[in-house]
This record gives C-alpha cells, structure tokens and sequence, in this order.
C-alpha cells in the first residue's frame, strides 16, 4: 500500500519525519514548503501552485496542505490507497477540526474518496515535544488504526497525550469530539488585539476527546463528512 504523509508544521518540520519512520508501507511526502497551522481547509484555485521535487518520494508544495493533498491524490501519487496528516506539534481536539490545516488535509482525502488518518500530539503549556516517545506512540495507534479504517466519507483524528516522566502508559480511547468553544480572550495593548486563550483551560466534557487526552491517553475519533 501506498501512502500520501502531508501535515501543515512545513515539510521540514520535526513531526512528519518522526511520522515516517513509523509507516512500514512506501510513503510519499507530498507537503507545504512553508508553516501553515491554523490555516483550515484553505485552497489555492487563482495562483500557480509550484511543487519541488526533492528526492524520489518527496514533494514541497507551495500551497496548504488541501492542495497537497489534491496534487498527491490527483497528479504525483494516484496510487495511494491513505493519506496520514502530522504528526502535528500541538493538539487538535474538538472544534480545532475547523481550524487545522491537518485536518484539512485528511478531510480533503476524504472528498477525494481516500481513508485519511490525522495525529497530533498535544503539547501541555506549550512544552516542547519529545520526538521519541511521540513517534513510539503513534507507531502504537497506527498498528491499530491500519487495520480499521474509516468507510468513504469519514476520517480518524487522534490526539496523543501530554505525559509526564513515570505515567503509565496510554490506552487508546475511541470517542466523541468536543462541540465546547476554545477560550476566546484577547489582550488589549492600544489599538492592537493579542489573542491570549488557554487551551489547556477549555472545556473537557467528560468522556470528549478533551477529557480523554487531558486525561492521560490516545483520544481517537471518527469525523464524517
């Protein structure tokens, strides 16, 4: 099986390096030359989009990464059977599914009729994040996830926990999205508005893919289109 790997931190981000030593099948990297997180499902339809080949499996894109995946599925790799968007450096839990450009990128997957799989790694405080035990983890949830995925028209989203040293390790929890609002407040400095929200202070219903990986473990959830 072939896979697209595409995430909106940039192709020369930490993250979709540790996400390609996790996938056993031939990967193609086909991502944005340029951060774009937060960028939602942005696509580029007025402008050239210009794509460097860098290696025989490697694509940086100047577009988001909906365009990356629009290109991959469509133009430089239409054998893919997967397209797996990360792994991000912070979390995207809940109503972030409308804002994330790795989001975007397997939701685009899945308008092109292609399963899609999103990980993020949250990162409490805004702590760095440790590349090795995050790619340990996500080759945990990938043996999981390969085998189960999602029918036409939907997609997985997995958040991987902040943990301290000596936690047990995390379970994997199939559950449902937040539809609770990011803290939303600004810091005022004359004319100029700094948004100043906690995420770590949002709402974390119980049993929500907040709660789940505040709690400790692998939030999973099933987005349809």
């Amino acid at each position: 099986m072939t896979v697209i790997l595409t995430n909106d931190d940039g192709i020369d981000a930490p993250g979709i390096r540790a996400l390609l030593k996790c996938v056993s099948e031939r990967a193609v990297i086909v991502a944005p030359v340029a951060e774009l997180s937060g960028c939602s499902h942005q696509v580029t339809t007025g402008d050239p989009i210009r794509v460097e080949r860098r290696g025989t499996d490697e694509y940086a894109v100047t577009g988001t990464p909906a365009d990356c995946v629009r290109l991959g599925v469509k133009h430089l790799c239409p054998e893919a059977k997967l397209v797996i968007a990360g792994i991000n450096s912070g979390g995207n839990l809940g109503v972030d599914a409308y804002i994330s450009g790795t989001i975007a990128a397997v939701r685009e997957a899945a308008f092109l009729g292609v399963p899609g799989i999103a990980i993020s790694q949250y990162r409490k405080g805004g702590r760095p994040v440790e590349w090795e035990l995050t790619l340990a983890r996500t080759a945990y949830v990938l043996s999981e996830l390969l085998g189960n995925l999602p029918r036409r028209g939907s997609f997985w989203n997995v958040n991987l926990p902040y943990l301290e040293p000596g936690d047990p390790e995390p379970d994997i929890i199939f559950c449902e999205p937040s539809t609770e609002p990011l803290p939303v407040k600004f810091r005022v400095e004359g004319d100029n508005f700094y948004y100043d929200g906690r995420y770590e202070m949002r709402d974390r219903s119980p049993g929500s893919d907040v709660d789940v990986c505040f709690s400790g473990n692998i939030a999973v959830t099933k987005i349809s289109l």
